[in-house]
């Protein structure tokens, strides 16, 4: 059995021991032997986590899409990403289904409902299932779904249930691990870049560039203050610093985005500004309507957030401020892309679901330990010549 990847020791065991249940239905499945499939006519894919593991995934799907150029490639997400979701090149179709532990709003489905969901799924006929998380309970859901050949990830539990199993590494970025499994999954491999676009509605970037011409003259720089979790929360007084002396400095137009959820910190930031020189879009942007607004700014500063992938993912320059989560495996990598973050022997924990007894009720120290200075020195570094005086 493969080494279980999780990191909460109580979850860990009742995973170990639900795979040693599982062991015997896996030898049964392997005694039959499924060749790999070069050319499958319809292939289910599921990717049911937030909007940066969504876009994360793209890559992937787009090797899928030129190792099967003639399939069928049905996506399952979260609701949430349902509308950015139909935005990815070469998806054929878009289901939703919530799991309760991941949605934000007390909703979502229980473990056992959550896998009877999945058959469903059977009259697709599907040649292919292909699962991008590491979790025993949407491996389970795949097998649910009667797909003919299974590909995922054993690291999280419930290898037994795939054809192909592939340890999750915990090294390496989530997209390469994406595209790892696409490849073991078809026997192959395509050329593939880190250079991706999300193919946004032509009406949605015409709202976009409506909404910013009325903006005065200066660069544009988004500013996503919230951090989403208290642990990944970089102090929202320093995000209202980084805004002013871009306003003053670089004579910037300063975007501040978020869900109607972080409007506390918007308007924490908002209130430091000259209110000429701010657009608030908070809660008056959908993920779609975001990415466009996000396409026509020159740079997007941010924590570890969903908006830092939907940024990278239309193409512009992201200041990445970097505190538990580690940037190997979650950070944007395009070439004017810059993350900022400090070393210290505990971090970078990843420990974000579950975040260590001393890091909860204040800003951990791997955050506390980034200053203004340093978003503003890699400011510099993406923009070009320091204005400053």
């Amino acid at each position: 059995m493969p080494r279980l990847n999780i990191s909460d020791r109580r979850e860990r065991a009742v995973v170990a021991a639900a795979d040693v249940a599982l062991w015997p239905a896996g030898l049964a499945r392997r005694a039959v032997r499924k060749p790999a499939i070069t050319a499958p006519r319809r292939i289910l894919c599921l990717r049911l986590e937030r909007i940066g593991d969504l876009i994360m995934t793209m890559p992937a799907l787009a090797e899928l899409r030129a190792l099967a150029p003639a399939a069928v490639i049905d996506l399952v997400v979260g609701s949430w990403n349902r509308e950015i979701a139909s935005a990815i090149p070469g998806v054929d179709r878009i289901e939703t289904l919530d799991a309760a532990w991941l949605t934000r709003d007390g909703g979502g489905r229980g473990p056992f409902s959550f896998i009877t969901a999945g058959r469903r799924w059977r009259s697709g006929r599907y040649d292919l299932g292909i699962n991008f998380e590491p979790d025993i309970r949407s491996n389970l859901l795949l097998a649910a779904s009667g797909a003919h050949r299974r590909a995922g990830f054993a690291s999280g539990g419930g290898g037994a249930l795939l054809d192909v199993s592939l340890d999750y590494d915990a090294r390496a970025h989530t997209a390469d691990n994406a595209v790892a499994l696409v490849r073991a999954a078809l026997g192959g491999a395509a050329p593939t870049s880190d250079t991706f676009a999300l193919a946004l509605p032509e009406a949605v970037r015409a709202a976009a560039t409506r909404r910013l011409e009325a903006l005065p003259a200066g660069l544009r720089i988004g500013i996503h203050a919230s951090g989403g979790r208290a642990v990944k929360q970089w102090p929202v007084a320093r995000f209202a610093h980084v805004a002013a002396r871009l306003i003053a400095d670089r004579n910037a137009v300063i975007i501040l985005t978020g869900a109607p959820e972080d409007r506390t910190h918007v308007d924490a930031v908002k209130r430091e500004l000259p209110a000429d020189r701010v657009l608030d879009v908070c809660g008056s942007a959908d993920l779609v309507a975001l990415a466009a607004i996000l396409a026509e700014i020159d740079l997007f500063v941010t924590g570890d957030t969903g908006p830092m992938h939907l940024a990278h993912a239309v193409g512009t320059p992201v200041i990445g401020i970097f505190g538990p989560s580690d940037p190997v495996r979650y950070a944007p990598r395009g070439s004017r892309d810059r993350i900022v973050r400090i070393d210290l022997p505990c971090s970078p924990c990843n420990r974000i679901r579950l975040p260590p007894a001393r890091c909860t009720g204040h800003t951990p120290d791997c955050l506390t330990g980034v200053d203004v200075a340093q978003v503003l020195h890699a400011v510099d570094e993406v923009l070009g010549e320091d204005t400053r005086s």
